[in-house]
């Protein structure tokens, strides 16, 4: 099968965070202060999904069932999208159409399968997630990921996702909006609205401070207003 390679447009150290995807489209100013001012607040909602990670993150184990060869916790990056990150399980399944993997005999075709805490979310935050992983993959695998899948704990139950054209746009859209971000150093002002009370950081987002300056500049302000007290 043959594959057309992107060209590279990033460097390795200005990589970001797969995992941001999903808060950068959740809410932007929650990405910004997580991956740029580096603030974050562990709640109920985190623990729970490490916990639901824990049980997939087995960095490059690999299982061998049938014609079915399942590897956690792999690392994958696309340096087209200047991203670098974790897929919690691969599935390749041995297909003509595939390729062919390190190791094993035959050609296989990838499907990644992200796990995730709660149900399926109205929004998009988790297939772009998933979209992301599946782009790392085909830049990598030099071949092309047609499906993936995500598993909601809640319902103990995964979701098919078909992995389009539309939704790679959006992402590469996304990724290119993340990195100008990141560049600037820029943290949005805060848009209040329903999802707020989902957020892990709600305490210390201070929407009613943000619009005049950073969560940062926020904190060093009082410590130095009780250093001089």
């Amino acid at each position: 099968m043959e594959y057309k390679i992107q060209r590279m447009i990033y460097d390795e150290e200005d990589y970001l965070m797969l995992s941001g995807i999903q808060h950068f489209e959740f809410c932007k100013r929650q990405w910004a202060l997580i991956d740029i001012e580096q603030q974050w607040q562990e709640n109920v909602k985190t623990i729970e999904g490490g916990y639901v990670h824990q049980k997939v993150d087995k960095p490059f184990t690999r299982e061998k069932r049938g014609d079915k060869l399942i590897v956690r916790a792999l690392p994958v990056k696309s340096n087209y999208l200047g991203i670098s990150g974790i897929c919690d399980v691969v599935e390749f399944i041995r297909d003509k159409e595939g390729v062919p993997i390190d190791g094993m005999d035959g050609l296989y075709l990838a499907y990644p399968i992200e796990y995730k805490r709660g149900k399926p979310k109205t929004g998009n935050e988790d297939i772009l997630q998933l979209i992301a992983q599946a782009m790392c993959l085909e830049e990598m695998l030099l071949c092309e990921v047609k499906t993936g899948y995500i598993f909601y704990n809640e319902i103990k139950h995964r979701i098919e996702v078909p992995i389009t054209i539309e939704m790679k746009e959006k992402l590469k859209n996304i990724t290119k909006e993340m990195h100008d971000m990141y560049k600037r150093k820029y943290t949005p002002k805060v848009k209040t609205g329903k999802f707020c009370n989902n957020c892990s950081l709600k305490d210390i987002c201070l929407p009613e401070l943000m619009n005049k300056q950073t969560v940062k500049r926020y904190i060093e302000g009082r410590l130095s207003q009780l250093e001089n007290s």
